[in-house]
């Protein structure tokens, strides 16, 4: 069957790019697949061996989990020389909601690190399917919570908090920014959403038009949002702040950058957009 909705074509460098890894891995990740993804460590890096010679301190602390959850672990990165009070980055890794853990994405946080001097806050939040909503945006937003607590401490201006995350990431920072709102705090200075995963029900154009190729294609997406929603999926009975999509009341938000490509499984459609 002829796809209605054929994807643009990838970026010459960026295929081939794409080309390599699904040497490696199958465009489409399966149920059965989440466990051996898990534990295998094809595309892993170990942090030490990324943060490699720069100037840059790991502390881990173990947290409070949301009431009656597990305590949590995070992983606190700023430079050696931090200069307290400048911004602070509350990280929520990608994964599909999963896979992943504390350091995924930290090729990117840690240049965040060295380039802005901040302090990222990264952390490890349970995963689906064995614990579905509201599990992972509720410790991301336990996690959000005891950042700003501890602000000062970390060295982070609280008017200078943002959160930010890629893929799942992303759209737990979504999440926890609306339900930051709506309880009424902590107080965020910005979003920073990449590529987003924020729409449960998988039906706009840009939503078909990867399928079967790339790193996380229209298969995949569903295995994700099956995961974390079940039988609730596509219902009125999911959250704003399990599919943030699904938010019509966008008041009152802190300024968001959302940054996606020109054509996006997880989101809507927006490229490089910014304000709530």
């Amino acid at each position: 069957m002829t796809n209605a909705h054929p994807a643009p074509p990838f970026d010459v460098e960026l295929a081939a790019v794409l080309a390599a890894i699904g040497e490696m891995l199958p465009p489409t990740l399966t149920p059965e697949m989440i466990s051996p993804m898990r534990q295998g460590t094809l595309l892993a890096t170990p942090i030490d061996d990324l943060i490699g010679d720069r100037p840059i301190r790991h502390e881990e602390r173990t947290i409070p989990g949301p009431d009656g959850a597990p305590d949590m672990t995070v992983s606190i990165f700023s430079r050696t020389d931090h200069a307290p009070g400048g911004p602070g980055i509350f990280h929520t890794h990608g994964g599909g909601m999963i896979i992943g853990d504390r350091f995924t994405g930290a090729e990117e946080y840690l240049n965040w690190v060295m380039e802005l001097d901040a302090v990222v806050v990264s952390l490890e939040y349970r995963l689906a399917p064995e614990n579905p909503d509201p599990a992972p945006v509720d410790d991301c937003y336990a996690g959000l919570v005891w950042t700003a607590a501890h602000a000062e401490e970390l060295g982070i201006d609280p008017a200078r908090l943002v959160i930010g995350g890629a893929s799942a990431g992303g759209g737990l920072a979504a999440g926890v920014t609306l339900k930051a709102r709506d309880l009424g705090g902590p107080t965020l200075a910005g979003q920073l959403l990449i590529y987003p995963m924020i729409d449960d029900r998988n039906e706009t154009v840009s939503s078909r038009q990867v399928d079967g190729f790339g790193v996380w294609d229209r298969g995949s997406n569903d295995t994700g949002w099956d995961a974390l929603l079940g039988d609730r999926r596509k219902t009125d009975a999911v959250s704003i702040y399990a599919a943030p999509a699904r938010a019509t009341d966008l008041t009152n938000l802190p300024p968001a950058f959302i940054d996606v490509a020109g054509a996006e499984v997880h989101s809507r459609r927006r490229r490089r957009c910014k304000n709530s």
